[in-house]
């Protein structure tokens, strides 16, 4: 369960897996709500965007406690200090990135009228922002710019990990699979 200074447990693996495959599937609902023709449940679907960037959030937070209570597992024996420093930097920008782009949702959520509280019909969210037609489009065109950056640095992530995996050969890969240390 519990990281280690060789591996990673089983829940920071299975923070790391599920809110990557759900923030990939939500950029991916995105840019499929904004790029076909507007329909008249278009509100339905997101609302849905927004319930499901709510869990993203709070799961995130979530992760980013049981980062701070829990070792990072050192990188394996041979790793340049310049490998190190952009592993380091890559992921505290996913971190921050995700953060911006939740938040920026959240603010449009509370800017558009009507707002996407009400969250799938169980309980409103406190909204931090009020409604303003001008907040909104702001706060939805800097979501949109924020998740495709954020797509970036997934991709730089993924390329780090396949360096690490058929490359390097070090077992970083193997470690956030399976939690077996190198």
């Amino acid at each position: 369960m519990l990281n280690t200074t060789r591996s990673w447990g089983a829940v920071a693996r299975a923070f790391h897996w599920g809110l990557g495959i759900v923030i990939i599937g939500m950029i991916a609902y995105g840019w499929w709500m904004n790029n076909f023709p507007a329909r008249a449940d278009r509100f339905f679907y997101r609302s849905i965007h927004a319930d499901i960037g709510y869990l993203v959030l709070l799961f995130t937070a979530l992760r980013l406690i049981w980062k701070v209570l829990n070792p990072t597992p050192a990188l394996p024996a041979g790793t340049q200090a310049w490998e190190g420093m952009f592993a380091r930097l890559n992921q505290g920008a996913l971190y921050v990135l995700t953060l911006v782009v939740v938040t920026l949702g959240w603010a449009h959520s509370g800017a558009h009228k009507p707002d996407y509280a009400d969250f799938f019909g169980l309980f409103r969210v406190p909204q931090f922002t009020v409604e303003n037609r001008a907040a909104s489009g702001f706060y939805e065109h800097w979501h949109i710019y924020a998740a495709y950056v954020l797509l970036a640095l997934i991709a730089l992530h993924v390329l780090a990990a396949f360096y690490h995996r058929f490359i390097r050969k070090d077992g970083v890969l193997e470690r956030m699979i399976d939690g077996r240390a190198q």
